[in-house]
């Protein structure tokens, strides 16, 4: 049971980075910010950018660029 935890968090964990923004650089702007604000938002259908945005006054500036960059309209 503990094996299987641990691959479905580490699953989550690498799932959330691909889809919270598509370079190393995205992901280091707001990768502390999406553990502060959206840990427990799974990533799909732009859940995770929402949650960032959500909180765009909290984030970091290089986090604030991210999502301005990837949130649509």
């Amino acid at each position: 049971m503990r094996i299987a935890l641990s691959a479905l968090f580490l699953a989550t964990q690498m799932a959330t980075t691909v889809a919270l923004a598509q370079t190393a650089a995205e992901r280091e702007a707001c990768q502390a910010d999406y553990q502060k604000f959206c840990k427990g938002v799974l990533p799909g259908g732009g859940h995770v950018i929402k949650c960032l945005a959500d909180h765009m006054s909290d984030l970091k500036p290089e986090c604030q660029k991210v999502v301005k960059a990837n949130t649509p309209g």
